[in-house]
This record gives structure tokens, C-alpha cells and sequence, in this order.
């Protein structure tokens, strides 16, 4: 994950990246390859898959949260396919808000599962089977563009305008998950996340190929207020430093901040250490509600944590008002395209 992963995959290519090119050579080919001859078992719903081109977070799961509320909104009863990272289940589970933990489902889900059924599994063809014996009429997958376990009917790549794909290397020697080229080939739309230049050249490459580009924003949740409050801010997530400068822009001070691993499964003595720094700095703890969703539940001393923190709970806001409508409309056109060739 970004935060895991060499500093140098977000800047200039530089002679680690090149050094590392012959593997990123034979990973991205065997992604391709995948890719390509991938069986994408097709499933009896529309299916959008939210993806992203580079590992890290690009601000995906607000996004699923979104088209969920959009499907609901056109009276599709949608569901929510997820890998559930950090999960401990070994075969499809439907999340149950009032009983399940991040250890048990991880903490994606957890907020998924606010907005409709969500499925964890690592195989996505167990997971859709489920979603649909649950009554679900739409599917959306939050990731699994690559893996391409399923036919996916529309396929929506999120791209950080602030970060765009980094040093434009495959993995290892860059965050690409495979060519840029070759995901493009199986990519519907692209969202192009926040403002910035640096994703421009994924927008080009993408307008030449053809495909619908649309534009959207983090933006916090109506009803939270921040300004002139001070805070020491803490995240474990896919980009940190975009929540510290959401916090920044939300009008809070930073006294300080601390940076942990995506997914980081928070010790006591980390938490104890967090209150510590806090109270030498007059200042609050605040966190994101994936960090959030990660403690609750952790343990006791976990819970009376995060009694102190604040959380700062973000959606995602279109700057095209039908920009979901459209990319609904897609997707159901697609399935019915694909069921009448299957007869």
C-alpha cells in the first residue's frame, strides 16, 4: 500500500525505478496476461467495479458509497462486493454491522456496509452468489479490476489528481498494478479525484481511447465543524497526508501528525502513546472513519480510545450532478446488451 511502499514510486523516475524495470517487466506482463485470459464469470446482475490503476488509496470506498446510494436512489436494491482486507473468514460472509470487527471482516466493509450488503470474500464469484440470494439486483465491486474474476459491466477507475500513478512503473518498481495501457483496454470511465495536474496524463490517454472521463471531490459530511480547533491527527490509511491536508482544509491546526501502515492494527502502547502527545499539545486526537471503523470493537482499551478522538467523515461529490446517473445508465445498458447475447 502506498503508505508501505519506497517514497521514490511518487516522484520522478529515478535510477531505482529503472533498476527495478526488468522485474516491473515480467510483473506487468503477467498482470496483462491475467488480464486478458481472465474466465470473468458472468453473474446474473449489473456489475460496476470501482477500481484503481496503482495500489494505494485513491479514494475508492467513498466512491462505491456513492453508486450505492445512487442505485438505491433509482430502486435497485444494490450490494457490495469486497476482498475484506485483514479479514479472518474463509468463505463469503454478509457483514453484520452490530456484530462483526475489522479483525473479523476489515474495516472497508464496515463502512460499506452503512450504505447497503456488503459481501466479503477473496472469491468474487461466491461473493456475487451470495449478494444475489440476498435479494440484490446490482453489484459493486470495490476493487478487483485486475483480478477480473467476474464480468465486469462497467468499469470505473479512480485516479488522485494530486498523485495520478506516480512514477509510472509496474510493480515493484512503481505502484502501477499492471501497464497503463493494457488496464486501459478493459477500463469504461475514469475518475479523476480532487484537484491537482499530476493524474492529467492518465485523462489524456484515457479521452484518446475514448473513454468517459468524469471529475468528483472529497468533501466532509455535512454537520461536522473543525474550524479554529487544534489537533493531533493520526491515520493508517492509503494516503495519509490527504487527510491531514483534508483536516487543514477543514479549518483545523495541526500540532502534529502521525503516519501508520494502511490497514496498521493499532497496540495499546500506540494508542496510550497517541493520548500522551495529545495532552503535551493541547490538542485533540482526530482520525478518519477507516481508522475509526478499524479500533471499534479492537478491545476495551480500544473502545475508551476513541471516546477522545474525533472523526472526520468524508463523501464523495460529483462535479457533474449526473455524472452517477450516467455511469448507472452505462452499466445497465452493458448487462442487458450481454444478456441478450447470451440469449
Amino acid at each position: 500500500m502506498a503508505s508501505e511502499a519506497p517514497p521514490f514510486w511518487w516522484e520522478q523516475p529515478d535510477w531505482r525505478a529503472w533498476g527495478l524495470w526488468p522485474a516491473s517487466a515480467l510483473y506487468g506482463a503477467v498482470a496483462g496476461r491475467q488480464m486478458r485470459r481472465a474466465a470473468r464469470v458472468k453473474v446474473a446482475a449489473p456489475v460496476l467495479c470501482i477500481g484503481n490503476f496503482t495500489v494505494g488509496g485513491t479514494g475508492k470506498t467513498p466512491v462505491a458509497i456513492a453508486m450505492a446510494k445512487a442505485f438505491r436512489a433509482r430502486g435497485f436494491t444494490p450490494g457490495i462486493l469486497s476482498r475484506g482486507h485483514g479479514g479472518s473468514f474463509g468463505k463469503p460472509h454478509l457483514v453484520d454491522l452490530h456484530h462483526d470487527i475489522a479483525r473479523h471482516v476489515g474495516d472497508e466493509p464496515l463502512l460499506l456496509a452503512a450504505a447497503a450488503p456488503v459481501a466479503v470474500s477473496a472469491d468474487r464469484q461466491a461473493g456475487a452468489r451470495l449478494l444475489i440470494e440476498q435479494g440484490c439486483d446490482a453489484l459493486i465491486m470495490d476493487d478487483g479490476f485486475q483480478s477480473a474474476r467476474i464480468h465486469i459491466d462497467f468499469a470505473l477507475l479512480v485516479v488522485d489528481a494530486a498523485r495520478g500513478i506516480g512514477n509510472g512503473h509496474v510493480i515493484p518498481g512503481g505502484p502501477l498494478r499492471a501497464g497503463l495501457v493494457e488496464q486501459l483496454r478493459f477500463t469504461d470511465a475514469v475518475l479523476k479525484m480532487g484537484r491537482g495536474t499530476a493524474g492529467d496524463l492518465v485523462i489524456r490517454k484515457a479521452a484518446r481511447a475514448g473513454r468517459a472521463v468524469f471529475e468528483a471531490q472529497t468533501r466532509l459530511v455535512p454537520g461536522q465543524d473543525f474550524v479554529g480547533r487544534r489537533f493531533l491527527a493520526f491515520a493508517g490509511i492509503g494516503n495519509n497526508a490527504k487527510f491531514f491536508d483534508t483536516v487543514r482544509d477543514a479549518g483545523g491546526e495541526l500540532r502534529g501528525t502521525r503516519s501508520f501502515p494502511d490497514h496498521h492494527a493499532y497496540a495499546e502502547d500506540e494508542l496510550a502513546d497517541l493520548e500522551r502527545s495529545a495532552a503535551d499539545l493541547d490538542a485533540r486526537l482526530i482520525t478518519t472513519a477507516k481508522d475509526a471503523a478499524r479500533l471499534q470493537g479492537w478491545s476495551p482499551a480500544a473502545n475508551r480510545f476513541l471516546e477522545g478522538v474525533d472523526v472526520l467523515e468524508v463523501e464523495t461529490a460529483f462535479d457533474n450532478p449526473t455524472a452517477t446517473q450516467r455511469i448507472i445508465d452505462a452499466t445497465l445498458a452493458a448487462y442487458k446488451q450481454r444478456r441478450a447475447v447470451s440469449g
